[in-house]
């Protein structure tokens, strides 16, 4: 399984796609607003669950949005929990002073 991640701005998401299958595995969907990009949800689909999918989606937004100098605001929670589990990206996201107890 091959699986390519490609932003697609016209639906304001970014896609994975199996290379072989021609389908959607997953994806995120994102609001930009300048150098701020919120990321509200991400979706894979049942037959991609647990093959990685989501985390490859969750490191190619980063990835991409470091490129562009961006804010990432990790409204999803999957990509607010892989977050946690990866440091390496706290210098572009955004982070809530708000405590819950």
């Amino acid at each position: 399984m091959s699986i390519d991640v490609a932003d697609a701005p016209e639906r304001e998401r970014f896609e994975a796609r199996d290379s072989a299958e021609q389908t959607v595995a997953g994806f995120m969907t994102y609001q930009l607003t300048g150098k701020v990009i919120v990321f509200t949800h991400t979706e894979v689909s049942p037959a991609y669950e647990g093959q990685g999918v989501g985390s490859k989606l969750a490191r190619t937004v980063m990835d991409d949005s470091r490129a562009k100098g961006r804010t990432v605001v990790p409204i999803c929670p999957f990509l607010a929990g892989w977050l946690e589990k990866h440091p390496e990206y706290a210098d572009i996201t955004a982070h809530g002073t708000k405590r819950v107890k």
